[in-house]
């Protein structure tokens, strides 16, 4: 009888970490600062700096990841989900607030 059948547990996705990825983050950093407007965003990218909040590959979903791209006028943040690029409006502490959680859930 099929009434009281167990629902299947959802199989968790696999998380891989992906931070110490060099040529994943240099791929991601340079579509974001593609992204970036001269003028309003940055007089100039010398001394522009990314930092990467948390990176991870997911399985069945993609790349994930959080980061900020600090110019010389301003800090632009980022997201990756399903392999898109999504420019944020968010704060330090929505960024340091979504790392934390982020890094907990997922180590």
């Amino acid at each position: 009888m099929g009434f009281f059948k167990k629902k299947s547990e959802k199989k968790k996705p696999r998380v891989t970490n992906e931070i110490e990825n060099k040529q994943l983050k240099e791929n991601i950093a340079d579509a974001a600062l593609a992204i970036l407007t001269q003028g309003e965003d940055y007089q100039d990218l010398v001394n522009t700096i990314v930092k990467f909040g948390y990176l991870y590959d997911v399985e069945s979903r993609g790349t994930e990841a959080l980061f900020k791209v600090v110019t010389d006028k301003t800090t632009v943040y980022f997201a990756v989900q399903f392999d898109k690029l999504l420019r944020l409006d968010f704060t330090e502490e929505a960024f340091n607030d979504t790392v934390a959680r982020m890094k907990e859930a997922h180590g």
